[in-house]
């Protein structure tokens, strides 16, 4: 399944959801963002089905799919099992800086499964 945003491409550094029409462009909008998340915040995301597409000697195209585990109100400890919180896939794009560095420039995420973020059960 192959996965073209050319519009899109043009664009550095962004997180977009287009079910939610949100997006964060910039490198200081993301730092605010991903800095805004709980601290209580405990998750896990595995990803798997990875295939990256080099699309020139310096860019590339990638689709993962992934499951995220994530509960809020996480005091430490063991957690019991629960189900994902989100399933879904991401298509990336990436360029390779002019030091040979290859960066994450554009993030869509499409989910499948999602709901809200639960919070873990108390005794």
């Amino acid at each position: 399944m192959k996965h073209h945003h050319e519009h899109r491409e043009r664009h550095e550094r962004t997180w977009e959801w287009p079910a939610g029409e949100r997006l964060v462009a910039g490198r200081d909008a993301l730092a605010a963002y991903f800095g805004s998340r709980p601290a209580d915040r405990l998750s896990r995301r595995l990803m798997s089905n990875v295939l990256v597409t080099v699309t020139s000697p310096g860019t590339a195209t990638a689709t993962s799919y992934f499951t995220t585990y994530r509960v809020d109100g996480h005091e430490g400890g063991l957690l019991p099992p629960s189900p994902p919180a989100q399933v879904g896939h991401y298509e990336d794009t990436f360029r390779r800086s002019p030091d040979g560095t290859w960066l994450l420039s554009g993030r869509i995420l499409h989910l499948a499964f999602g709901g809200p973020t639960p919070r873990p059960p108390r005794p």
